[in-house]
This record gives structure tokens, C-alpha cells and sequence, in this order.
């Protein structure tokens, strides 16, 4: 008999933040990008619960205002060099102490606001059994076997991986996929035991790169602003 999926969808939004301030609360279109996860999720009738992971008491009291359960995450989980999987290990742990439990883990960072409802539920979908988890991605406009270089310990540069058959276009060159923040998938009992993603069989659903803006600086933010702004128009 095939498992029910139960889902929890979760939001990772700590206070600190470097390339903007305060970043999961800045507004775009005059909404806090976290509103923006918080607001898809509840679209999702699959999604039983949402939860919101945070260090900061103005984002906690800004998710609970918005109906999501608050999960305290130490402040040894929220700094820059946290591992973000960390994180969720910590969340499933939570829940699972106060006998919650589910199977299905889904996190929408507030960094892509501008996913549709489409863009998850396929990420869903395509979490089969063998598949231990969904990440998102888009079509990459640079490739490491044909324009991406590092520099060597002479102060020269190098492509950044070397083919056995010289490869003069971008075409002949291995396709490669720019990760993105839109969505992830995962079966719980993976997340507890792997150490990065790509511990297991991952799969990548594919979005259009405008959908996938991944907010990390001021730049990204106002490029987002922008796509808003059009589509808006459009409407």
C-alpha cells in the first residue's frame, strides 16, 4: 500500500544577514519577503502544517501574526557559516520531541519570491519513491568545461574542468544547472541521516530562471523589484 505523504512545509529565515539587512523582513512590492513563502504554502492544500525556523523575535512574531508555528533555532545554527541542512535536522528533531511527526519536507526559502504554486507542487510530484530529494535549478549561461575559470598559484588562469577532448562551445560542453532556492523536497528520514544534499538520489526540477531569482544582495533585490513591477503591468 502506497504512503500517505504527510507534508510540513518549513521557513528558514534567521535574523542575521550580511549582503542586505534584515533581509527576510525587507519588503518587495511592499509585502516582507517572508510573507511571500508563508503566503504560497498556505495555497498548497497538501501542506498540513507550516513552520517558520528563526533566532529573531521580529520575524517569529511576524510569522505567528501570519498563522505559522515558531521553531526557536540556537543561534550556533544561525550564523553565516551554518550548514543550512543543520537546520532542518534541528526542525525534524523539534517535532519529533513533542511526538509530531510527519514524512514529507518541503522548505521555501524567503529568497525566491517570485516561485509559483506550480513550481512546488512539481517538486512534490517528482518526490517518488527512490528519489531522496527535489532541489530546484536552472539551465546555467556559464559552463566549468567551456567559460567559467580559476586562477593558479602562478597568477595565471585555468578552465575549471579539463576535458579529455578539447571543447571550443558552449554546446559540446556538458550540461550544466545553476541551483536555485525556489523549493526543496525531501523525505525526512534522508534529511536525518545525510550530511549535504547530494548524499543520496536528487533529482532537479527545472524553473524558468525568472521565477528563480535567488535574493542575496541589494542587486537581486532590485532586479526582483523590477520583474514585480512588469508583471504587475502585464496583469
Amino acid at each position: 500500500m502506497k504512503k500517505k505523504k504527510i507534508i510540513f512545509c518549513f521557513i528558514f529565515a534567521r535574523g542575521g544577514s550580511k549582503g542586505i539587512k534584515n533581509k527576510n523582513l525587507v519588503k518587495l512590492n511592499g509585502k516582507p519577503l517572508l510573507f511571500y513563502s508563508i503566503s504560497l504554502a498556505k495555497k498548497i492544500k497538501n501542506i498540513t502544517k507550516i513552520f517558520v525556523s528563526t533566532d529573531s523575535k521580529a520575524i517569529a512574531q511576524y510569522a505567528k501574526k501570519n498563522k505559522a508555528y515558531v521553531i526557536n533555532r540556537p543561534k550556533k545554527l544561525s550564523r553565516d557559516s551554518s550548514y543550512e541542512i543543520d537546520a532542518w535536522k534541528h526542525a525534524i528533531q523539534f517535532l519529533k520531541k513533542k511526538k509530531i511527526f510527519f514524512n514529507t519536507f518541503l522548505s521555501l526559502p524567503t529568497t525566491s519570491p517570485l516561485r509559483n504554486k506550480i513550481d512546488v507542487i512539481n517538486s512534490l510530484k517528482m518526490l517518488k519513491k527512490g528519489t531522496d530529494i527535489v532541489l530546484t535549478g536552472t539551465r546555467s549561461k556559464r559552463n566549468p568545461w567551456f567559460n567559467m575559470a580559476i586562477k593558479k598559484k602562478n597568477g595565471f588562469y585555468k578552465i575549471v574542468n579539463s576535458a579529455r577532448k578539447a571543447i571550443y562551445n558552449r554546446q559540446a560542453a556538458p550540461k550544466v544547472i545553476d541551483l536555485t532556492t525556489v523549493a526543496y523536497a525531501a523525505d525526512v528520514s534522508y534529511i536525518l541521516k545525510a550530511k549535504n544534499y547530494f548524499d543520496g538520489n536528487v533529482k532537479v526540477n527545472l524553473i524558468p530562471s525568472l521565477r528563480a531569482v535567488d535574493i542575496d544582495d541589494k542587486d537581486d533585490l532590485n532586479y526582483a523589484k523590477y520583474l514585480f513591477k512588469t508583471k504587475n503591468k502585464k496583469r
